[in-house]
């Protein structure tokens, strides 16, 4: 008996362990990948109806009554005005054709400051002063052999010519996500309005962050009305964009990380219950003759059946405290150790990514628990077929 107990906990432990891991690494894997999606495209982006079908945009006014507005709205976190155009960065060696993003002094720069490699952000500030500074992506650097510090020539095609303007490499970002790091770089907005002749404050449009991802649906839906009687410059009309309508494609993939989870979790979870299955069929069948005795000492079925039923849970409460150990132990180490590497052309991460959300793992933990006890009624009833004569002669 204590070698098949043993092992129909160590089924539970191992099961439950395997869980939390998978769990773990598809939350933190779904969240950074996600994070690192919003850290360059924001929550939301309000612009020209033209906007995402071309980087050369029709520009809106910078209308700050309709910014107050979108801040008071619930939810949102910050709001920042940009302005994108494509341009060319030419080197004695290489050229590369990229998506310049322009930023004021409103911009938010934490995001690309956690993922900083070498120099530093651009400072930009109010005045008709333009900062000469550019963020550029490693990859990038490493292609056009640029380091902190060196002119970057960018050349842009405006009106059948070119135009040239020479910049200072000021700061080194790397994401491990090809899709932004090989096309994006950060400059003062000041050079792209003047490039594109605007004036008056024209922009391509805002970015809205949010104080929590699961209300972008809601927030999206209240700028529309703010913004669906506005109309602009030659009768344009404001499109009000969330990160997954600009990013469709990502975002289905990473829907079908939880469609994985769910699998790998049913397919454990029946693993394991089908284990306690066994383990709990051979306790009855070992403890025949014991089963016997109790039933001619005038013991219920019932009675016995719980018997057996309460063993069964003290085998999966065992197993489970032993996997959430192991599982926690292992989420916690991979997640402060980074011990575990991965290949960023692949996976957009250079390491395993944990995400420990107690109320999953609990949720996870009582799950399992529910499941796997009810799965044990059934076998208890094998009880009901013993004959206390028979299991009596037998001894």
């Amino acid at each position: 008996p204590a070698v098949s107990v043993s092992a129909a906990a160590g089924a539970v432990a191992l099961g439950v362990a395997v869980m939390i891991i998978s769990v773990c690494i598809g939350l933190g894997f779904k969240q950074q990948v996600r994070d690192k999606i919003v850290g360059f495209g924001t929550h939301i982006q309000i612009g020209s109806y033209d906007y995402n079908r071309s980087y050369e945009t029709n520009p809106i006014p910078d209308d700050s009554i309709l910014v107050s507005k979108i801040e008071k709205i619930d939810g949102v976190k910050h709001v920042q005005p940009f302005i994108v155009k494509p341009g060319i960065i030419k080197t004695e060696d290489a050229i590369q054709g990229i998506a310049l993003k322009g930023v004021d002094s409103s911009f938010d720069w934490s995001f690309i400051s956690s993922i900083l490699e070498e120099g530093e952000v651009l400072e930009t500030d109010t005045s008709s002063a333009k900062s000469d500074g550019i963020v550029l992506s490693r990859s990038l650097a490493n292609l056009l052999n640029l380091s902190a510090g060196d002119a970057v020539r960018m050349f842009f095609i405006q009106n059948n010519g070119i135009r040239a303007r020479k910049f200072t490499l000021q700061g080194i970002f790397n994401s491990h996500f090809p899709e932004f790091d090989e096309k994006m770089a950060f400059v003062d907005m000041k050079h792209l309005a003047k490039l594109n002749g605007w004036s008056n404050g024209h922009i391509t449009g805002y970015e809205v962050l949010l104080d929590d991802f699961d209300k972008m649906d809601y927030v999206a839906d209240e700028i529309g009305l703010h913004t669906s009687a506005y109309i602009g410059p030659n009768d344009s009309f404001l499109r009000v964009q969330s990160i997954k309508d600009i990013q469709p494609q990502i975002f289905g993939w990473l829907n079908l990380l939880d469609t994985n989870i769910i699998v790998i979790l049913v397919l454990i979870i029946a693993v394991a219950s089908l284990n306690m299955v066994s383990g709990l069929l051979i306790l009855i069948l070992e403890n025949t003759n014991t089963i016997g005795l109790l039933k001619a000492m005038g013991s219920r079925n019932q009675h016995i059946r719980k018997v057996f039923v309460y063993m069964a849970v003290y085998i999966i409460g065992r197993g489970m405290i032993i996997g959430n150990v192991i599982g926690l132990g292992l989420c916690l180490l991979q997640q402060y150790t980074g011990l575990v590497g991965l290949d960023p052309e692949s996976y957009y991460l250079d390491t395993v990514p944990m995400l420990i959300n107690p109320l999953v793992i609990l949720g996870l933990n009582i799950g399992t628990l529910a499941l796997t006890t009810l799965v044990m009624v059934a076998p208890s009833y094998v009880v009901a077929s013993i004959s206390p004569a028979k299991a009596i002669r037998f001894n």
